[in-house]
């Protein structure tokens, strides 16, 4: 009696965080300079991408069935496109290219279109064409193949230069222009283009500026010894493409793009981006380096990857995981016969994470 009770102060015990920063408990440690979310709303944001990260790994589960043994390329892919960016398959013909890409738009629940692209292709072909009415008195303009949200294609390096440029204001501005009138593209608007090696016959290199405006360049390659042995056991893996249940539609992937551009990235993250792309301006290595628009890529793919990892935050890890898709085909190295994604590899090696 006559003691002034004190009251103990009430401690918190600092959120569990897995090997790779994952959330545990509901709560979320970015990066080192100590950025936290834990109020209501982030409440609400880490739920969401929880049930979107459920819904890609549903995705990834039903293309695992039609592309066998090649996950890490799905992933890739899957990243690029909540980057709201475009992707370019480079592989020698037979390996599945064009069924990845039409299991993806399946999947996502997009409008499908794929285009064949031939020497002898018009620019009209692709963005549309105005037709005259007479009984009107006016032109009518009818949408091309590239008015779908998901557009395929397909050997585009067989197109010749004037219809492969004829893709770049699509596929940066969202919009293509027919005698002088703008037409916006549907949202999302992804282009998947796939390409033969160039020393195969007929083939028409892409210029520079058309490869800067894909923001991942993949390859797929041969498949593994097993993958392949039950590909023949099962016989061709394009049977199964009308089982694949859509897991989203355009106007939820839009939502999805938009949350994965808000994904946090701290400023070590960005200077770890700033060196990486400053590393690959150095002399002796490549011909140009890497620009402020593909390191800018980087950040977009790395938000993408953490976000479809069912994170809110950034992490070195998801920098280094699409470094050598994202940056690979905007470098050239100086040593004939070098390869670029050798050095990067590299530059992985010796730019520290600070």
């Amino acid at each position: 009696r006559g003691r002034i009770g004190l009251q103990r102060p009430e401690t918190r015990r600092a959120p569990r965080l897995t090997a790779h920063g994952d959330i545990l408990g509901g709560r979320l440690k970015p990066f080192s300079d100590g950025l936290m979310l834990q109020s209501a709303a982030s409440t609400i944001y880490l739920r969401r991408i929880t049930i979107m990260a459920q819904n890609i790994q549903a995705a990834l589960q039903q293309l695992n069935t039609l592309i066998l043994g090649k996950e890490d390329v799905l992933k890739q892919l899957l990243a690029c496109i909540l980057a709201d960016g475009h992707v370019l398959l480079e592989d020698v013909p037979g390996v599945g290219k064009t069924t990845l890409a039409h299991g993806v738009a399946a999947v996502l629940g997009l409008d499908y279109r794929r285009v064949q692209f031939t020497n002898d292709m018009l620019p009209s072909d692709l963005l549309g064409i105005n037709i005259y009415r007479p009984n009107e008195g006016k032109f009518e303009f009818h949408p091309g193949p590239v008015f779908h949200s998901f557009l395929l294609a397909d050997e585009i390096n067989r197109a010749s230069p004037k219809l492969q440029s004829a893709l770049l204001e699509a596929m940066e501005e969202k919009q293509v222009s027919v005698d002088g009138r703008t037409y916006r593209l549907p949202k999302p608007f992804i282009v998947v283009a796939t390409q033969n090696p160039t020393e195969q016959l007929g083939t028409f290199p892409l210029p520079e500026s058309q490869l800067d405006r894909f923001m991942m360049r993949l390859s797929m390659g041969y498949p593994a010894a097993e993958a392949e042995k039950m590909l023949y056991f099962h016989g061709d893996r394009r049977r199964e493409l009308p089982k694949i249940q859509p897991v989203c539609n355009a106007e939820t992937l839009t939502a999805w793009q938009q949350q994965a551009a808000q994904t946090k990235f701290a400023q070590a993250a960005a200077d770890y981006v700033f060196r990486l792309v400053q590393a690959t301006r150095q002399p002796g290595l490549f011909v140009t380096g890497l620009s402020p628009r593909a390191g800018l890529a980087v950040v977009n793919a790395a938000k993408a990857w953490a976000f479809m990892h069912g994170r809110g935050h950034v992490l070195p890890d998801d920098i280094k995981a699409v470094w050598i898709s994202v940056t690979n085909h905007r470098l050239r190295p100086l040593q004939q016969g070098g390869s670029s994604t050798q050095l990067l590899n590299g530059i992985l090696n010796h730019v520290a994470v600070q």
